[in-house]
């Protein structure tokens, strides 16, 4: 069956829209290939991308980011005369650091690339084939991590309650919205689910996250409700020929992709009224925040997150407090006399 198109209140996917007629599509530059490691590097990089993809199975965007990050710095260093990484110097790599410094590069940046360089030695050292870690010594740049920011409860509501109609639109966007917020999930977790990973019978849904690493997440009750109601009414009338097990369809019957879930969410906002610059990752957030605040053990958070270490998800700690000392700073009296 043909979805019907929604009403004015709800999101279409976001290639839908038309284009004014008069507004062409102006010709992209090509992007010019980027210049590639040095030979006394380049096999090393090689190794050792191999070697971390299957110790820790990394995301594509993460061995992008790898990849990218020791060229650099090995081009960097071929330029200081340096033959390869086995015959790099402390000082020499703090040359480099302050080369990043210099060039502008923030500091998250900076310590990024640091940590990538770090890995490699590493490495290198378990593989024997350097007797030192010659990175041991050097020191980062002090990142101050940013406070997340996050949607406050009545906010959330607002923005859960703005997909309205019966469409299959409006129905998938709030089975979508409902699902971020009660389970805490990544957009690309969102992305990648099958019907396969969804257990409405006992109210979960099993996630495959950073690494491929596997969790179990709760369904809360609003969300399973939505999900029943989506896939009912509403999923069935996205689906075409050729379509998958995947969950979330676009209109065209495959796997919603990313930047049609971040149209989504900011129209949804815009919908509900919220100044607030939303993103899907802000649900995320809001979904730890309002469970730690509710007395929420810290970590069980980190188990439904997914995160590796319970110091990321520590970070989320400070935010009540932060929101606390916010609100008392402007609604006090004796604040306001002190102006």
């Amino acid at each position: 069956m043909k979805a019907k198109p929604g009403p004015p209140s709800s999101s279409r996917d976001s290639r839908s829209r038309a284009r004014p007629a008069s507004a062409s599509k102006p010709a992209r530059a090509k992007t010019a290939a980027p210049d590639p490691a040095p030979a006394g590097f380049a096999a090393v990089i090689r190794d050792f991308l191999g070697h971390v993809d299957l110790e820790k199975g990394l995301s594509d965007n993460t061995r992008k980011s790898y990849e990218s990050d020791l060229r650099q710095a090995a081009i960097q260093l071929g330029r200081a005369g340096v033959p390869g990484w086995e015959r790099a110097t402390p000082p020499q790599l703090a040359a480099w650091l302050h080369w990043l410094s210099d060039e502008g590069f923030s500091t998250a940046s900076q310590a990024r690339k640091l940590s990538a360089v770090r890995m490699l030695y590493r490495y290198l050292v378990r593989e024997n084939a350097r007797p030192d870690d010659p990175t041991e010594l050097l020191s980062g740049p002090k990142v101050r991590r940013p406070l997340p920011q996050t949607l406050s409860p009545a906010d959330m509501e607002k923005l859960l309650a703005a997909p309205t109609g019966g469409d299959a639109y409006a129905v998938r966007d709030r089975a979508m919205l409902e699902l971020f917020y009660s389970s805490g999930l990544r957009i690309s977790e969102l992305c990648r689910l099958t019907l396969q990973q969804v257990d409405l019978d006992h109210g979960f849904v099993r996630v495959f996250g950073k690494g491929g690493k596997e969790r179990v997440v709760p369904l809360g009750g609003k969300a399973k409700e939505a999900l029943q109601a989506y896939l009912l009414s509403g999923r069935v009338r996205l689906v075409k020929p050729r379509t998958g097990s995947e969950l979330f369809l676009s209109e065209r019957g495959r796997a919603i992709s990313r930047k049609t879930v971040w149209l989504i969410v900011k129209n949804h906002a815009a919908r509900a009224g919220l100044t607030q610059n939303v993103k899907p990752h802000l649900l995320r957030h809001s979904f730890a925040t309002h469970l730690l605040g509710g007395g929420a053990d810290l970590r069980s958070i980190q188990e439904m997150l997914g995160h590796a270490s319970i110091g990321t998800t520590q970070i989320y700690t400070a935010v009540e407090p932060k929101r606390l000392l916010d609100e008392h700073a402007k609604h006090h009296p004796r604040n306001k006399l002190a102006k």
